[in-house]
């Protein structure tokens, strides 16, 4: 693997990366429309400039402990939309270019040295792959919407 240009997303003692190009934006904690019935990993519904984003808790989806406290959300250009990303500090460029090796977890791309910390690279597209919650949660997570001011 070369190297890849990335965002890194802190989310509690933990380091994430995103490949560059798949992240619209980042934008501070966003108020949440909670929804009920959504599953544990989905924080809410945001809206971004007229469309809306759902907020994913970025460790529960990696089979990590909830994170706490929203600090930020990486929006993501997904297959099926966009999706926010919860992180718990600021999110920040690095090229990442020190490949450790393999992950365990499902959904990443491998581990990368950044500085004297770990970070584990993310693939967006395998994250939500459908067959990882056995029906189909992009089109039922990834539903972004116009909602006219």
């Amino acid at each position: 693997m070369t190297s890849v240009h990335a965002v890194l997303l802190p989310v509690g003692p933990d380091l994430f990366a995103v490949p560059i190009d798949r992240v619209r934006e980042v934008v501070a904690a966003p108020p949440l429309t909670r929804l009920v019935t959504a599953p544990r990993l989905v924080l809410g519904l945001f809206n971004l400039r007229g469309q809306i984003v759902p907020l994913l808790d970025t460790a529960a989806l990696l089979g990590l402990p909830v994170i706490d406290a929203v600090a930020f959300a990486v929006v993501l250009q997904t297959r099926h939309g966009l999706l926010g990303l919860a992180v718990t500090g600021f999110p920040r460029r690095a090229m990442l270019d020190g490949l450790i090796g393999p992950s365990e977890l499902v959904g990443t791309a491998g581990t990368f040295r950044v500085g004297e910390r770990v970070a584990v690279l993310l693939d967006p597209d395998t994250l939500l792959a459908a067959e990882r919650f056995g029906r189909a949660p992009s089109s039922e997570i990834v539903a972004p919407s116009r909602v006219d001011a």
